[in-house]
């Protein structure tokens, strides 16, 4: 009977299940079945997803506090991710599930949705699309809410999340309009709904630029979220909005709210918002011992050490603006070696512009150089910034080469010019400060050793402290296995293998550490001395011997270590004095080859870094060191120009100096009438201009006169480069493919950073080897008769002139041409050419030669078109003679 009932039952189960299940009927029990299974199974799990999904974006999402922070975190777009990126699958989830509720739940009947739960399903589709970037589709599913679903109670919701699709796709202006019309009625809407809206408001105000307005609303959207780490992130970015609008102490009281909510906010906000605060700290009239025992404390804070490279890089920027340059830099360092998860490329790459800063100050120039490269790798390729600090650091290499030049051969010339004993004292002084390096070096080399004997004695473990049961430091420990396999590649990397020869795992042998056989020779040296390689080398009796046998001096036999020094060459003073130059000049091409490092110095401070005093110093020891004419009256005109912006008095000293020594200079008549040098006439651009022209047209020989003047007139101004780049192109023409070689190379070591000194590297290294390739006897495709004179002005070039022109105009012959080609600086050729045989040439010098009416004497050359370039071109008239 008992079966009988249970098999009823199960029966009508299914039948009620079976009539539930259908979604075409307008049935209580249809209605709740689907909106049970709706909520309770399907929507369940895609808002799980969804949660899941924007949790993590929020954890994954690097936030740059260096700019305006975004009031709502998005995943990259397709177009934004780099091939190692890849989509969150928490929002695919979602879609899929909300997509399943209202395909299988959907009761549509009537005009109207039976089913309470799909406005909700809607939602979560609109949601899924919106955080995958799908804006379009995303608008669809909440404008389908608004439309179909007027009396849901996710309408508040759905208006908000239509406002922030419309803002993604920059239709801020339709967004403010729905979000002003949806907060009148705040009394409809929950308070996390309100304080959403007025978020999202907030942003669509920041997007178009009303600053004022978004901080409003940002600060509701602050005070009514129910989420700790949004009104955070609130209260954050009205302290940004607050400094943009220049307000320095709102923004510190919104950074301090920050803080305020200690644990109650992320930490990273909490510790952007100190350093936010510390960038408006008065670093001349503010308190130094409170700002310093507050970031005292954020360093101790176990809390903080995710965030070290944050507020060192603050304790950096406070010594730094205190010019306390050694704390500076250690504060920079320890904020770049600091290990964080989520890395900072711009704090980065601060942190080494500033420490390449501090080293450019002190005229480091070379440490400089590569603090700036470092900086280059942390910024974004397209920025502003890196195109400054590439513009400076290639500067620097002109800066870093000139300042190399000067110091050196300051420091010949000083030490050549000291007496005797004050040159011995000089470089004594210069042993003493080798030897502590010598010394600092043993003891680095003797710590390393006693390391390495300790690895080895206990296996590869650090030894304890006596009463404890721990490693003497975190970190200590290292298994036994690790230390075999680094010991095993420090051996194989220095030529052996350690297992094998040591015949142990551990490689504990003496020799196979370099550091330990360093220190080893340098504690035998210093307690023995230099001892013979002889037997019972320990006896000094047997040692005073062996010495005596062979005229050596016993005392050598037990030196200490200073007098081990004091027989090495490089610790004596005349070691270094015999290197001295005595050759006057050897010494005079020193001096100016300083001088000359000292006005490139001079300019390259004045017209690329602005940094107007350096440049006046190098321009005034220039002058004290008696210069080269040439550059007497550019220094003191660059002089004139540095001192009318930092000191008008002197620049009145050096404009006296000028139009009293130099009245009929460019200079001065710049000078006279300021007004000059703004004239584009007179302008370096127009005279290289008509000086091209004049190329050009084939005046090589005035062109190469002009060239120099110019070069002279204009030194230390950036157009020289062009000057000397057109002088090596004249040079080619007139001496040949060596000289242009010379030339080109001049350009490109002295030019580096110039477009004209990079087109002569290029050249160097393509045209040149081109053109050093050809040579005679190639196929002709023309032929030409030459006459080489020595002189352009050969009173027998006009004479030679008519007979030939008169020969082509009685010859009818329109292919045949005469010119008068310049060859060297002092030599021409005539040339008659347009022969298309060897023949046709020979038979015209015939007729030259031979008939009455021309009777030619000087002696023609028939050549052919391919071997006259090379000649042309390599200036080897003489060598093609010898061939023929």
């Amino acid at each position: 009977m008992k079966t009988s009932t249970y098999k009823y039952f199960l029966l009508f189960g299914l039948v009620v299940f079976l009539i539930a299940c259908s979604t075409k009927k307008n049935k209580f029990i249809n209605r709740n079945y689907h909106a049970v299974t709706t909520e309770y199974n399907v929507l369940y799990n895609g808002n799980l997803a969804l949660v899941a999904g924007v949790n993590e974006l929020k954890t994954t999402y690097n936030d740059n506090f260096w700019e305006l922070l975004p009031v709502e975190r998005m995943q990259l777009t397709v177009e934004e991710m780099s091939p190692n990126d890849k989509r969150n699958p928490n929002f695919d989830r979602a879609e899929e599930k909300a997509t399943k509720a209202i395909q299988k739940h959907s009761m549509y009947m009537g005009g109207s949705e039976k089913n309470p739960q799909i406005d909700e399903a809607h939602l979560l589709l609109g949601q899924a699309r919106y955080y995958d970037n799908r804006y379009i589709p995303a608008l669809e599913a909440f404008n389908y809410i608004l439309y179909k679903y007027p009396n849901s109670d996710k309408i508040g919701e759905a208006k908000v999340w239509r406002a922030k699709t419309n803002i993604r796709l920059e239709s801020e202006g339709v967004a403010i309009k729905n979000l002003k019309l949806l907060l009148e009625n705040k009394q409809k809407l929950d308070d996390q709904v309100y304080a959403d809206a007025n978020a999202i408001l907030a942003e669509a105000y920041i997007k178009t630029e009303y600053l004022d307005s978004a901080l409003v609303v940002l600060k509701k959207a602050g005070e009514f979220t129910k989420r700790k780490e949004e009104r955070a992130r609130y209260y954050f970015i009205a302290g940004q909005l607050y400094q943009r609008l220049n307000k320095p102490d709102s923004a510190f009281a919104s950074f301090q709210q920050v803080i305020d909510m200690k644990r109650k906010s992320p930490r990273r906000y909490v510790i952007q918002a100190h350093a936010q605060q510390a960038g408006q700290f008065d670093y001349k009239n503010g308190d130094t011992l409170v700002f310093m025992e507050k970031y005292r404390d954020l360093l101790k804070d176990r809390e903080n050490r995710p965030f070290l490279d944050v507020i060192n890089h603050q304790v950096g920027l406070f010594y730094d603006k205190q010019d306390l340059d050694e704390n500076a830099v250690k504060y920079y360092n320890k904020s770049l070696r600091a290990k964080t998860q989520n890395q900072d490329r711009y704090l980065k790459a601060s942190n080494y512009r500033n420490i390449a800063e501090i080293n450019f100050e002190k005229a480091r120039y070379p440490v400089a150089g590569l603090y700036y490269d470092s900086t280059m790798v942390y910024l974004e390729k397209r920025s502003r910034e890196f195109k400054n600090i590439k513009k400076k650091r290639d500067n620097l290499e002109d800066v870093i080469k000139y300042e190399a030049i000067a110091q050196v051969n300051d420091s010949i010339l000083h030490a050549v010019s000291l007496s005797d004993e004050a040159k011995k004292e000089y470089y004594q002084a210069y042993i003493e400060k080798l030897k502590i390096q010598e010394e600092a070096e043993r003891e680095r080399l003797e710590k390393e050793a006693r390391i390495q004997e300790n690895m080895a004695a206990s296996g590869g473990i650090q030894p304890m402290k006596l009463g404890s049961d721990k490693p003497s430091s975190f970190g200590s420990v290292v298994s036994k296995d690790v230390a075999q396999s680094a010991t095993k590649q420090a051996g194989t990397r220095n030529g052996f293998n350690t297992t094998s020869q040591s015949g142990s795992a551990g490689g504990k042998f003496y020799f196979y550490t370099p550091s330990t056989v360093s220190y080893g020779k340098i504690e035998f040296a210093k307690r023995w001395g230099k001892r013979p390689l002889v037997d019972n080398w320990r006896w000094a009796a047997d040692l005073r011997n062996i010495a005596g046998n062979q005229g050596t001096d016993t005392d050598s036999l037990d030196v200490t270590q200073d007098k081990d020094w004091e027989l090495e060459p490089r610790f004596t003073p005349d070691y270094y004095i015999a290197q001295l130059p005595t050759s006057q000049t050897v010494l005079d091409s020193l001096a100016k080859e300083r001088n000359f490092a000292y006005y490139q110095l001079g300019t390259i401070y004045k017209e690329k870094f602005k940094e107007y005093q350096r440049a006046a110093d190098k321009l005034e020891k220039l002058l004290q060191n008696n210069p080269e004419e040439r550059l007497v009256l550019p220094s003191k005109y660059n002089l004139y120009k540095i001192y009318q912006i930092i000191n008008p008095e002197r620049a009145e000293l050096y404009k006296q100096q000028i139009l009293t020594e130099y009245p009929d200079s460019r200079y001065a008549e710049i000078i006279k009438n300021p007004t000059l040098g703004a004239d584009n006439s007179q302008s370096p651009e127009a005279v290289y201009a008509t000086l091209f022209k004049k190329y050009e047209s084939g005046a090589l020989r005035e062109s190469e006169a002009l060239v120099e003047e110019y070069i002279n007139l204009y030194t230390g101004e950036p157009i020289v480069s062009k000057f000397e780049l057109l002088k090596a192109s004249i040079t080619a023409r007139l001496s040949g493919v060596e000289e242009y070689k010379k030339t080109l190379n001049f350009v490109a070591l002295n030019y580096p950073n110039s477009d004209e000194g990079k087109k002569a590297e290029i050249m160097l290294k393509t045209d040149i080897p081109a053109l050093e390739k050809i040579n005679f006897g190639n196929p002709a495709m023309s032929w030409k008769v030459i006459f080489k004179f020595e002189s352009p002005n050969d009173p027998k070039i006009k004479p030679l002139q008519e007979k030939i022109q008169k020969y082509i105009k009685e010859g009818l012959n329109n292919s045949i041409t005469l010119s008068q080609d310049v060859y060297t600086t002092e030599s021409d050729f005539l040339v008659i050419h347009g022969f298309n045989s060897k023949l046709a040439a020979e038979d015209a010098v015939s007729v030259l030669k031979d008939y009455k009416k021309y009777k030619i004497t000087e002696t023609p050359i028939i050549i052919s078109s391919e071997d006259y370039r090379v000649i042309q071109i390599k200036k080897n008239f003489t060598e093609y003679l010898a061939i023929e």
